[in-house]
């Protein structure tokens, strides 16, 4: 490898000195002449938090946010830094910002567990999930995540008043799985894809018997199975629909559709007998 000297020639050399050491010598001048950088001093955590509660107060809501945050920056691991983390889950959720709401809800959980306030930011970070709940003909995975969250909710804090409204919310998020197995159940079913059906609607019985779905889709596996010619889980399914629910509309159609083979007839030994834990109807 070729040296400096080489690279610039021999008088060239001086020269290259001679500007390397101007350069060096600007750049000692030039640091005389620097400003120094000015340190603020911290503003009091007391003083931050209640900016951000009077910003709160306004409906101010991204700004309050922000001014919180801005308590456990300057304050980190203070008690004041621990409330704000909190009421920064708040503001955001409260605006609909809710992967910042997911976020800082967290982040409370991880570092305060043991909090009085804790089942509060996970009552937040369920509720933001839930709040982005799909409608049926979309992908449910944001439902999956919303119960799952609202299921730790009721897990971990069940004596709380946030356990409460998280079983509630659970109803609906499971109503809503159940509904979009419905969709394509009947989807599958007009397609006389009927193996199909019934897989959907079997889900929807063994999964989801609380919703309100549950008396159609005992009424669509009648109709599957008779499509089928599988006579005898038809008329199970007629007579478990008119033993839980005698007075359902779907049970006078599961009726019709199923008395060409006889009174229904409840097969004790059928999977929808068994999910049901019914007696035989008389």
């Amino acid at each position: 490898m070729r040296r400096v000297r080489d690279i610039v020639g021999g008088a060239g050399f001086g020269v290259y000195v001679a500007v390397a050491a101007l350069a060096v010598s600007l750049g000692g001048c030039a640091s005389l002449f620097e400003e120094k950088t000015v340190v603020l001093p911290d503003e009091p955590a007391d003083k931050l938090y209640n900016e951000g509660l009077t910003l709160l107060n306004k409906r101010e809501y991204v700004d309050a946010a922000k001014k919180f945050e801005e308590v456990d920056r300057q304050h980190p691991y203070s008690e004041w830094a621990r409330k704000s983390l909190l009421m920064s889950a708040f503001a955001y959720y409260e605006v609909g910002e809710h992967e910042e709401t997911i976020q800082a809800a967290r982040r409370y959980v991880a570092l305060h567990p043991g909090s009085p306030d804790a089942a509060y930011a996970q009552y937040l970070m369920a509720s933001s999930y839930y709040d982005q709940i799909p409608d049926i003909t979309r992908d449910q995975a944001r439902t999956e995540r919303a119960m799952q969250a609202l299921d730790e909710v009721v897990r971990k804090y069940p004596d709380t008043e946030y356990a409460e409204s998280a079983r509630r919310k659970l109803e609906v998020a499971r109503d809503q799985l159940a509904g979009k197995e419905m969709m394509v159940g009947r989807y599958y079913l007009e397609k006389r894809n009927y193996t199909g059906a019934i897989n959907r609607f079997k889900s929807v019985v063994t999964q989801y018997q609380t919703t309100r779905h549950v008396e159609e889709a005992l009424m669509r596996l009648a109709e599957a199975y008779m499509a089928l010619g599988i006579v005898n889980e038809a008329q199970t399914a007629a007579a478990v629909l008119g033993h839980n629910f005698p007075d359902s509309s779907w049970y006078k159609d599961a009726y019709k559709l199923v008395q060409s083979g006889g009174h229904p007839q409840e097969n004790k030994q059928s999977w929808i007998s068994k999910a049901f834990g019914a007696k035989p109807s008389t």
